[in-house]
Order: C-alpha cells, then sequence, then structure tokens
C-alpha cells in the first residue's frame, strides 16, 4: 500500500556530493535512497556503509546502491550528480560535449523507470545540463530544475556573515543568474534581520562579498588541489529535495526554464521559484535596477552560448 512507502530518491554519481547527500537524506529521513554508479562496487559499498550508521544515527531509511538503474524504478526526485572534472588540457567545449553525454544517458535511462519524478540537477555546467535533461525526460519544464542559486546563496550569507560578525541564520541573500562568472549576487535583496547590507556594508566591501561568492567554487579548488566543494552542494540539494517532499512552498532560487520571465525565453537561469510537491510552482519576478538587469542578461548570454554548442552538436536536435 502505498501510505505505507517512504519517499524514494535516486542519486546518479555516488561520488564525494552524491554520497554526502545520500547521507544527509537518511539522516534526516527524508526518503529511502538509491545510489546509482558505473563504478563497480562503489555504490554498493557506500550504501552498505551509511546502512550501518542508522543504528548509531537513529535512522531508518533504506540505501540501495547499484551499477544499474533498474533499482531507481518509482522515484519520487532523482538527483543527477554524475559527470566529469574539467582535466589539464581539455577545453570548455570538451567538457560541455562529454558531460552533455553523460546527462543525456542518465536521463534516458530514470526517464522511463520513474515518469512522474522530479529531476535535480547538479552536474556541471549545470545550466546547459539541465538543458540535456528537459529535452531527453520530455518532462514539463516544472519538474526539471537546476541546483545552484541555493549553493551560491549560501556562500554569500556565509561571507555577509562573517565580514558583520552575525549568525548565518540572520541572514538572507539571493543570487541570480548562470552558475558561473556570471553569476549575479543582489545586494539590495540580500539582509542581516531584515536590515539590507547595502546599510551595512561600504559599497568596496560589498563589491569584494560578491567578488568571492562569484570565486567559492574555485576557491574550494585551488584549497583541495584534488577535488571540488561537495559538503554545501550537497547541503544545498538536500534542502531543496525537502522543499519538495514536504511540499514547503520554500523560495528558493534555482536555475528554471524560462519562457519569457525576466525578458528571457526558453533557457535555464537562475531565479526565484516557489518549491514544492509539484516542482516548480511559481516564478517570482522580482524588480531589478537596469544594471541588475543587464548582469542578468549578460549571464543568460553566457548560458546560451553553451546551449548554442550543444545544438551544433546535435545534442539538443
Amino acid at each position: 500500500m502505498k501510505r505505507c512507502e517512504r519517499n524514494k530518491v535516486t542519486v546518479v554519481g555516488a561520488g564525494n556530493v552524491g554520497a554526502t547527500l545520500a547521507q544527509r537524506l537518511v539522516e534526516k529521513e527524508l526518503a529511502d535512497v538509491v545510489l546509482v554508479d558505473v563504478v563497480e562496487g562503489m555504490p554498493q559499498g557506500k550504501a552498505l556503509d551509511l546502512l550501518e550508521a542508522g543504528p548509531v544515527e537513529d535512522y531508518d531509511s533504506k540505501l540501495t546502491g547499484s551499477n544499474t538503474y533498474d533499482a531507481s524504478e518509482d522515484s519520487d526526485i532523482v538527483v543527477i550528480t554524475a559527470g566529469l572534472a574539467r582535466k589539464p588540457g581539455m577545453s570548455r567545449d570538451d567538457l560541455l560535449l562529454k558531460n552533455a553525454t553523460i546527462v543525456r544517458e542518465v536521463t534516458q535511462n530514470i526517464a522511463p523507470r520513474s515518469p512522474q519524478a522530479i529531476i535535480l540537477v547538479v552536474s556541471n555546467p549545470l545550466d546547459a545540463m539541465c538543458h540535456v535533461a528537459l529535452h531527453y525526460s520530455g518532462f514539463p519544464r516544472e519538474h526539471v530544475i537546476g541546483m545552484a542559486g541555493v549553493l551560491d546563496s549560501a556562500r554569500f550569507r556565509t561571507f555577509i556573515a562573517q565580514e558583520l560578525g552575525v549568525s548565518v541564520e540572520s541572514t538572507q541573500a539571493f543570487v541570480l543568474g548562470g552558475h558561473g562568472d556570471t553569476m549575479v549576487p543582489l545586494a539590495r535583496y540580500s539582509t542581516v534581520a531584515g536590515i539590507p547590507i547595502t546599510e551595512l556594508l561600504p559599497a568596496e566591501k560589498i563589491a569584494a562579498l560578491i567578488q568571492r561568492t562569484r570565486d567559492g567554487g574555485a576557491e574550494i579548488v585551488k584549497l583541495l588541489k584534488t577535488g571540488s566543494a561537495f559538503y554545501a552542494p550537497s547541503s544545498a540539494v538536500a534542502e531543496m529535495v525537502e522543499a519538495i517532499l514536504h511540499d514547503e512552498k520554500k523560495i528558493l532560487p534555482c536555475a528554471t526554464y524560462l519562457t519569457g520571465e525576466y525578458g528571457i525565453s526558453n533557457l535555464f537561469v537562475g531565479v526565484p521559484i516557489k518549491l514544492g510537491c509539484r516542482g516548480v510552482e511559481d516564478i517570482v519576478e522580482i524588480n531589478l535596477t537596469t544594471d541588475e538587469r543587464v548582469a542578468l542578461q549578460k549571464s543568460a548570454a553566457s548560458v546560451q552560448e553553451l546551449v548554442d554548442v550543444m545544438k551544433k552538436n546535435d545534442f539538443l536536435r
């Protein structure tokens, strides 16, 4: 009987982001989790390890590891973290097309097995990969969402809290646009206890925090040297999963497919959305200054360049 079943979330890609996400989901007891990865034994081993932590951490969520997609059947949410990191000598277009191939294959496998699922895309370049997932799933636009703005906003909130010496719980921030150098942190809509940071910090300090937010991923890569961020990204995805499964109607900045909103059409761009059990339940259009709107259009143009490359290479026929 369906009423006795837990929600089910499949995480494709059992690397650092995927495995840490699985840990966050089961520790919150949000769902049973299926870890899928092509590396033989890895998803099975990580799932078993997490399962054996249940008695200590007091969770009963089930975990399954698999090298095939059969275990993902009837998932409520599928999170795609699978993809390659950029290697020396690899161009941006090379990375784009290799990861587009991976996301295409993943999507073609999960869509028929979980036709009612909501897809959350984490693989990079994120906004472009959302296009691949939407195209090859055939799902409605409300059911394909990219995780970027939640992570970028969390980074911005962290830096604001550090600068002002306040609790991160008192901070709110909004970062719009594509996930990358052209993201658009909005200082006017970023607050501490409701007070805009424009009233608390000088313009040059805000500019420095914005630049650090844009460089947030690269800063961690430089420190780690052999990897990229995974704790904060997994937390950001977990927040989105919780908003969907608990039907929270939470307003979060996410990459969503725009059809005229903000003057942008047929493109995934990060904007505020209402996130609930039906996925994207509303797109919140906030008033932007001329400079902010120009910055958002510039960010959208960078996403369009990636989409055009994929079209040229027959990924989005």
